[in-house]
C-alpha cells in the first residue's frame, strides 16, 4: 500500500527552528517529486517547496526562499524540510505529497520538471496527513 507519513511539526517561538520530515513506503520513491505544502485556517493549499526524484531540483516559494531547504535520502525514502528563522505566518498544517517525475526507457531517462516552479496540488497523486506547526510571536 502506498503510504506517507508527515511528522516533526510542533510550537515554537519566531526565530526557532524545526525539521518536517516525510516517509514514503510503497512505490518507487527514486521516480517521485515530492512537495511540501501548508494550509492555514481560512486559507487556499499553497505550495512551500519541491524536490525532483532524479536531478536535484528544487523550488522554494518566495517566502521561504533562504530560511527553508529541503533534502531526501532515498535509500530512508524520507524527504526532510528544515525550517529555519520561523515566523508566525508560517504557521499551518503542512503536508507532503508526492508525484511521479522520472520515466525510464531503454535508452534515456525523463524527468518532468515539477519543481521548476510552485508545487500544485492536483499534480500530486499520494498524500500524507499532515503535521501542524505554529509559531508564536
Amino acid at each position: 500500500e502506498v503510504q506517507l507519513q508527515a511528522s516533526g511539526g510542533g510550537l515554537v517561538q519566531a526565530g526557532g527552528s524545526l525539521r518536517l520530515s516525510c516517509a514514503a513506503s510503497g512505490f518507487t520513491f527514486d521516480d517521485y517529486a515530492i512537495g511540501w505544502f501548508r494550509q492555514a485556517p481560512g486559507k487556499e493549499r499553497e505550495g512551500v517547496s519541491c524536490i525532483s526524484g532524479s536531478d536535484d531540483s528544487t523550488y522554494y516559494e518566495d517566502s521561504v526562499k533562504g530560511r527553508f531547504t529541503i533534502s531526501r535520502d532515498n535509500a530512508k525514502t524520507t524527504v526532510y524540510l528544515q525550517m529555519n528563522n520561523l515566523k508566525p505566518e508560517d504557521t499551518a498544517v503542512y503536508y507532503c505529497a508526492a508525484s511521479r517525475d522520472t520515466v525510464m526507457t531503454d535508452n534515456q531517462i525523463f524527468i518532468f520538471g515539477l519543481c521548476g516552479g510552485p508545487p500544485i496540488p492536483h499534480e500530486y497523486k499520494y498524500w500524507a496527513q499532515g503535521t501542524q506547526v505554529t509559531v508564536s510571536s
